[in-house]
């Protein structure tokens, strides 16, 4: 029997999801009112806009375009840090064209401080590390095995490697070089008109040429650079658009279409190589445009199906038959706990390789996950529960691998006890405003999982907080908040 797709979901399960997925944070209560006061026909459509269109949304694709370009603080100074996120953010706030974007990196030069995408160079500051990361993260290939020898497994020959690294000969850095945490983080990166890399197997340089390309001559004018960003970014490249599209496919379905998400070699096809095919189609069409792109699928029947499953899909797992539920990534898991409970956490010391913790004054107080420069600002939830460390270009540094330790934390660690603890969280306010029992818990099903509580989880709750005693009353509501933020409801996109 074919595997029918589920129905659609209500419209309390898209708003959730479409919030989460777009801009990475749950809905408040007065963007649920906003979003039921449009019109039925319209809601979904005018919602959708209006995420594309908000400040949150710059802060979490800011913060998931720093994790693919790897804004590390154990790999860069902090002011080298600000400046290559402030230049992140900057692009993603003007809506820039992924190939534009990428093309500014690819041929940055300038102060590392002024020029935050010159800091790209100096993560790498190899031609071969250039050339290995660069295929990675724009077009999700891995060709570190031909620098040694022909790829055993894909096409990519060893004189492909060397001729693609040769584009990165000549980039040079005034300044400083090696650990890029020596010095002041200051540099000023440039490209010098001479300078050939040594292919170890001739033992002579290879003629400069992007992958499947005709070699450009040695003693061509102008940036090597220039010619590899106008042949990655062009609509003919096999791998760019396919890339991309793959990585915010996977963004909103939990998966991509080619999994992994940076493996998109020709002995990994894609689930279904029609649609990778027109998701890049599309992308072009609209001119790298990634707002675009995501407007598309969530407007899509596929994105707004139903996560329940049906007899008929119960055991599909690869077509999208059904919106598969996916745990939240760990920023946005600990942001959602503070949304919930109206508290906040303190961002204030970034951890260094061997135990060297230093204290930062980047982050005032109320900021946010999702709003982090860098991945080396101490935090054990976000480290317990998966936060990308940001140390090698590949999603597999991401984990949503449940543990143990996650388990115990939540249970008896000091993120969710002392929140729930806390003077003026929403739980003491509604306390202190006298709401009756059913208000708080309503209310905090709402801010969680925005929906009403069924009359059966109330009364439960109520029945439970009744047995504390009157005495005990706060203690058995920061029990019900505890209960409803573990739940599996709370911690997965649905």
């Amino acid at each position: 029997m074919p595997a029918l797709p589920s129905p659609r979901c209500d419209d309390e399960a898209f708003l959730r999801r479409s919030t989460l997925d777009a801009i990475g944070r749950l809905p408040t209560d007065t963007e649920r009112q906003t979003y039921n006061q449009f019109a039925p026909n319209q809601r979904r459509d005018l919602w959708i806009d209006h995420l594309l269109a908000s400040e949150d949304y710059v802060a979490y694709w800011t913060y998931k375009w720093s994790d693919l370009l790897l804004i590390n603080g154990t790999r860069l100074r902090p002011n080298a840090v600000k400046s290559y996120y402030q230049w992140v953010r900057s692009r993603v706030a003007e809506n820039q064209p992924w190939d534009q974007f990428v093309s500014e990196i690819l041929t940055a030069t300038g102060r590392s401080d002024e020029n935050g995408a010159t800091n790209f160079y100096a993560l790498h500051q190899s031609p071969e590390d250039m050339t290995e990361n660069v295929c990675q993260a724009f077009m999700g290939l891995s060709i570190g095995c031909a620098k040694c020898h022909n790829h055993p497994l894909e096409k990519w020959t060893n004189d492909q490697y060397y001729a693609m690294a040769n584009l990165f000969a000549r980039v040079r850095a005034k300044g400083w070089g090696g650990d890029g945490r020596n010095g002041d983080g200051l540099r000023t990166l440039y490209v010098a008109t001479n300078g050939e890399l040594i292919q170890p197997n001739r033992g002579k340089p290879q003629p400069p040429a992007p992958l499947d390309q005709k070699p450009i001559a040695f003693d061509a004018d102008g940036d090597r650079r220039q010619v590899l960003a106008d042949w990655m970014t062009n609509k003919d490249n096999p791998y760019f658009a396919r890339a991309i599209g793959n990585r915010i496919w996977a963004n909103f379905f939990g998966q991509g279409l080619v999994e992994q998400v940076d493996d998109l070699r020709l002995s990994n096809p894609a689930s279904n190589e029609a649609m990778l095919d027109a998701v890049s189609e599309h992308l072009i069409e609209a001119k790298f445009d990634v707002k675009q792109m995501m407007k598309t699928i969530m407007q899509s029947e596929t994105y707004q199906r139903s996560s329940v499953a049906l007899d008929t899909n119960r055991d599909e797992q690869k077509y999208n038959s059904r919106y598969y539920p996916k745990r939240l990534m760990a920023e946005v898991l600990l942001d959602s706990i503070d949304q919930v409970l109206e508290t906040s956490t303190t961002f204030n010391q970034v951890a260094y390789p061997g135990a060297d913790k230093q204290k930062t004054d980047f982050y005032k107080s109320g900021t946010r996950a999702i709003e982090l420069y860098d991945s080396a600002v101490e935090s054990y939830f976000l480290k317990t529960f998966g936060r990308n460390p940001r140390e090698i270009t590949c999603e597999c540094e991401r984990s949503d691998e449940p543990s143990m330790v996650q388990v115990l934390h939540l249970s008896n660690g000091d993120t969710l006890n002392p929140k729930l603890e806390a003077k003026d969280n929403r739980i003491d306010k509604a306390v202190a405003a006298k709401q009756d029992d059913a208000m708080i818990i309503r209310e905090l099903f709402l801010a969680a999982l925005c929906r009403e509580p069924t009359d059966s989880e109330q009364q439960n709750m109520l029945n439970v907080i009744k047995e504390y005693g009157p005495e005990e009353r706060l203690t058995a509501l920061r029990d019900a908040a505890w209960s409803i933020l573990t739940s599996t409801e709370f911690t997965f996109n649905h």
